[in-house]
């Protein structure tokens, strides 16, 4: 496995290894490796050649920084200056940055070298990658499968180990579903957390979405807390040292109205019966849960209108008034807020299913078989909505992998602000259930 970001870091510090040297090598792994993958889109290789040879330079006149000569790149929807942001559409391939995106300059101070960027899915708006511009990205661990969306060309890019960071949007899943599918780690921040200032749609400059956040994804836990305190706008608090036996956790194996497999629920199980043989406090349901069924439908309809940008739907306008919507998303909020008075985190599903095969039927007529039975795709939108409509922070982790070696893997869902207790609990998970 190649070294992790922090790994990296250090070797450059210590003088083992070069920025100039690194950035070759994941150069080196690209070019030999993403061919059929189609994970990173847009290539900056020369570029990046040229700030490493620049920062070894300020290297050896003393600089220092926590992704020193860190090769890493980014989801296409950021703004690199120089580079195109088209999200997929054929009718923005043309469009080019003229600045950097807030993470992206935060990225490069903390001396990464952004070697390029990666493929999402048109309009950043489905669980794979596929679009007009670049083509369609496959899963590094199954050719035939989706590597997620709408960060899968993100997610594909960690997993096939070309690089170890990787910086991803999420609205409705778009980091932790991807990071599920590749059995990478990714992180959906707090709502408001992180600038998202030069992730807008091309050739706009307005707010993000309701809802829509940017987060990191990597193949290490350290490497995500990092990146995360990296791009953050202020300092997220981190909990105490605790033992195993003393986290509270709620496992949510199935949403009411979206189907889990056996081998998805299965494997929420066996994290929570691992905490409990820890000794942790460990529930299988509240009565503090919000409605959840009521949440998913208010969800879908603030969903509607931020990926819409404006436009009414085929069925027209949402019927409820975004004032009323915006009411109950707060009212959802506050009965979050009471169930982490009595819990440090619930562990649910990132998508009821593993990485699916390609499929470009449209969201709202595709189907999704699951353990043999036919159920609406979309519905799966149930368990990302779960963190994302409360504006919650949640970490997807790797578990398992099915009979067919495709990665399972949960998210952890922490309260408003605590991020970093998510990703304490999900690295707490995978350690049990891996050690097992």
């Amino acid at each position: 496995m190649e070294r992790s970001a922090l790994q990296t870091a250090a070797a450059v510090r210590s003088g083992e290894t070069s920025a100039r040297a690194e950035t070759e090598a994941a150069i080196a792994r690209i070019e030999a490796g993403d061919g059929a993958l189609n994970a990173v889109v847009v290539r900056d290789f020369d570029r990046a050649r040229a700030a490493a040879a620049a920062l070894d330079q300020r290297i050896s006149d003393g600089f220092d920084a926590p992704l020193l000569g860190v090769p890493m790149t980014v989801k296409e929807s950021f703004d690199v200056a120089g580079l195109p942001t088209s999200w997929g559409f054929a009718e923005h391939a043309d469009h080019v940055a003229d600045e950097d995106a807030v993470a992206v300059q935060r990225l490069k101070a903390a001396g990464a070298i952004i070697l390029g960027k990666t493929n999402v899915a048109l309009g950043l708006a489905d669980l794979q990658s596929n679009n007009p511009n670049y083509g369609r990205t496959r899963n590094p661990h199954h050719p035939d499968r989706v590597s997620g969306g709408s960060s899968g060309g993100s997610a594909a890019a960690l997993a096939a180990g070309f690089i170890p960071l990787e910086m991803g949007s999420d609205i409705g899943g778009s980091i932790r579903v991807p990071a599920a599918f590749c059995g990478v780690w990714g992180h959906k921040p707090t709502f408001g957390m992180l600038d998202a200032e030069g992730h807008y749609f091309p050739r706009t400059k307005g707010a993000a979405p309701n809802l829509s956040v940017i987060g990191p994804l990597a193949r290490d836990p350290d490497d995500l807390a990092l990146a995360l305190d990296l791009t953050a706008d202020l300092p997220l608090p981190r909990p105490a040292p605790r033992r195993l036996g003393d986290w509270r956790i709620l496992v949510l194996a199935r949403h009411p109205l979206a189907a889990a497999s056996a081998d998805v629920a299965g494997a929420v199980e066996k994290v929570g019966t691992a905490f409990a043989a820890a000794g942790a406090t460990v529930d299988h349901q509240s009565d503090l849960l919000p409605d959840l069924e009521s949440q998913h439908a208010d969800y879908m309809r603030i969903l509607a209108v931020a990926m819409a940008r404006g436009r009414p739907g085929p069925g027209g306008p949402p019927s409820t008034p975004m004032p009323v919507l915006l009411d109950r998303q707060a009212d959802c909020r506050r009965a979050w807020r009471r169930l982490f008075r009595s819990y440090d985190a619930v562990i649910a599903p990132a998508w009821g299913t593993t990485a699916f095969a390609h499929d470009d039927t449209p969201i709202a007529e595709r189907i999704a078989v699951i353990d043999g039975v036919p159920t609406p795709f979309g519905a799966q939108i149930a368990y990302p909505g779960l963190a994302t409509f409360p504006l919650l922070p949640a970490t997807s982790v790797p578990i398992a992998v099915d009979p067919n070696g495709l990665p399972i893997g949960v998210q952890v869902i922490a309260d408003r602000y605590h991020d970093h207790t998510a990703i304490a609990v999900a690295r707490a998970a995978h350690d049990l259930v891996r050690s097992q």
